[in-house]
């Protein structure tokens, strides 16, 4: 290996110079891969350079100025399983091949971060690299450092690098160490703690590395789920803990004092909820978020949103709401996680939500923002297989649990189609099952092109499961009926992830204010209307009053205001979903600002 700048760097070999070793001691061989290649020699110092001074310690840089050599790196990789985080190249005249080489190393390391980058002025070149993009070949382009100290530059980098690093899982650090077998809760624990950025390791209780974390903890006939703290002092174990047991042991207990009224209550850490979270504490509003399972909503499952303004590069739906959460806590935003409304009672000016732990919270006003759950596939045979095999959402958290296999993603939106791509990185085969007769009539444009681009992407329209079965309790195939003919056909599967519809979670408010027959929240003048027939009939909910005209996000009951997807008529988009959020604390300010003695 040559300790030259820009030189043909082998991976693989931790004695070598001219790797990583260079500047921090001995490989070791566990070390994620950051792999650069380019023919441009210019270009090929400035980012060896760059790599091997800011992550060299951290992963194994490797740089090469053939591509063919490169190429055989990374089959060697793939070979001795080692992990690649990030692949970079360069495009421009000096570098025809850079965005041809990224795609193929797709096919070798597809869950890898992949990243062009570009000399600055160098405009002619963006055409073929937005095309690349837009296709899936890589992530996203990067400007070449001109000067020390580029912090651009690495912040993309740093960015693609929390992503790899977050969908891989945990990685040597754990939190919590969860014992058990692949299970409905058990999927649900793993995938909230995930959510949850709570670094957790699973281990199955049939297997010696299971056995042993138990006999380690003394437990003979263990209740799993067995969850061990290790951050506690001293470590605490649990076992078949219930979410109020959950919340006390990880100290998320905030016991609410019921002398206490906040301005408002947000139920839902959505993108709405946590937008307006974010703009009402700003604003000095005493602000309480209450969230059942754990923060982004369904938004924090996407693996990658690529058109959320302002993310030209994209972002992670869980790194998107893990940014607005903490925003939210800096301003002085209380959160309550692990807890369900369960009820909204209305008295004059004042409002109590009910929670699942008993508890309830006074507050001025309320912010309805529970979003939507995914419908259920209403099949006996799918439903006693949920995680083990069968999965609503949750594509991030079990992406690597199905590499090799074959999957099956069922839905025609943005979440179906992120998660289908997601996937691709991972299994062997993913089929998309649409209902309708064209994906793009319900997608947006740039996952199509993207799925279309995947190689392991099966796209079937007019397609739903009507079947499925299983081997030792894990799913192995399910049947695919053709809406159109009705023909039926048994496909191998072992990852069904259901991603249909939206089944409004408002049953919490029947009674409390009106909703439309799927369910959806009236708001504005439907709210308007809606409130004055239930006065004019005798049947209005307290706090109704008919004659107001409501706020366009007010719902039939004054002061309760929905926002996102829980509300009729919305986009179902993020964009639009934190603009609910801040559109409301105006509404919720001149609700208060009404109310106040004068």
């Amino acid at each position: 290996m040559s300790g030259r700048r820009g030189g043909d760097t082998p991976a693989g070999d931790a004695t070598n110079e001219g790797s990583s070793a260079a500047v921090g001691g001995p490989v070791v061989p566990d070390l994620p891969v950051i792999l650069v290649a380019t023919s441009d020699d210019d270009t090929r110092a400035v980012l060896d350079s760059e790599m091997r001074r800011r992550y060299g310690t951290d992963y194994e840089v490797v740089t090469c100025r053939r591509y063919a050599h490169a190429t055989a790196i990374l089959d060697g990789l793939r070979h001795w399983e080692r992990d690649v985080a990030l692949i970079v190249s360069f495009y421009g005249p000096k570098d025809a091949e850079g965005l041809a080489f990224l795609r193929r190393a797709r096919s070798v390391h597809p869950s890898a971060k992949r990243v062009v980058v570009l000399q600055w002025g160098d405009f002619d070149s963006r055409g073929p690299v937005f095309r690349a993009i837009a296709a899936g070949h890589l992530e996203n382009f990067l400007i070449r450092p001109e000067r020390p100290r580029d912090e651009e530059f690495h912040g993309g980098i740093g960015d693609l690098l929390h992503d790899w690093h977050w969908a891989q899982g945990t990685s040597g650090f754990e939190a919590v160490r969860l014992v058990g077998h692949q299970d409905e809760r058990t999927h649900l624990l793993r995938d909230a703690f995930a959510r949850n950025h709570i670094p957790i390791g699973f281990y199955e209780a049939d297997e010696e590395s299971g056995r042993r974390i138990l006999r380690g903890l003394g437990i003979d006939d263990p209740r799993l789920p067995v969850l061990d703290l290790q951050f506690t002092t001293p470590p605490r174990t649990l076992q078949d803990p219930s979410d109020t047991e959950l919340v006390e042991a990880f100290g998320l207990t905030t016991e609410l004092d019921p002398d206490v009224v906040w301005d408002t209550v947000i139920i839902g850490a959505g993108p709405a909820g946590l937008a307006a979270a974010v703009y009402a504490a700003s604003e000095g509003l005493s602000t309480l978020v209450v969230e059942r399972e754990a923060i982004g909503g369904q938004a924090g499952t996407s693996s990658l949103i690529r058109n959320y303004p302002g993310f030209a590069r994209g972002i992670s739906g869980n790194h998107l709401a893990f940014r607005c959460f903490h925003q939210a806590w800096m301003f002085g935003t209380v959160f309550h996680f692990f807890r369900a409304a369960t009820g909204l009672e209305v008295d004059g000016e004042e409002q109590r939500v009910l929670l699942s732990d008993g508890s309830s919270a006074r507050t001025r006003t309320t912010v309805v923002a529970t979003g939507v759950d995914y419908r259920r596939l209403d099949l006996p045979e799918v439903e006693d297989l949920i995680g083990r095999g069968v999965f609503y959402g949750a594509a991030v958290t079990e992406a690597r649990a199905m590499t090799s296999l074959p999957v099956h993603v069922i839905g025609g939106g943005n979440s179906a189609g992120q998660a289908a791509i997601h996937l691709a990185k991972y299994a062997s085969h993913v089929t998309l099952l649409v209902r309708g007769a064209e994906v793009a009539d319900t997608m947006s444009e740039y996952l199509v092109s993207q799925l279309r681009a995947t190689p392991v992407v099966e796209i079937r329209h007019r397609a739903e499961v009507t079947g499925a079965r299983s081997v030792d309790g894990r799913l192995t195939e399910v049947e695919v009926t053709d809406r159109g003919d009705g023909e039926a056909a048994w496909m191998p599967c072992h990852g069904l992830f259901v991603l249909i519809g939206s089944s409004p979670h408002t049953g919490w408010l029947e009674g409390a204010v009106g909703r439309d027959e799927q369910g959806f929240v009236l708001v504005g003048a439907d709210a308007t209307a809606a409130a004055g027939r239930a006065d004019a009939a005798g049947s209005a909910a307290a706090g109704t009053t008919g004659g107001e005209a409501r706020h366009p996000l007010e719902t039939t009951a004054s002061g309760v205001f929905a926002i996102g997807d829980t509300r009729r008529g919305s986009v179902k988009r993020v964009a639009t979903a934190v603009g609910d959020g801040a559109a409301v604390v105006a509404a919720v300010h001149a609700h208060l600002t009404a109310r106040m003695p004068r």
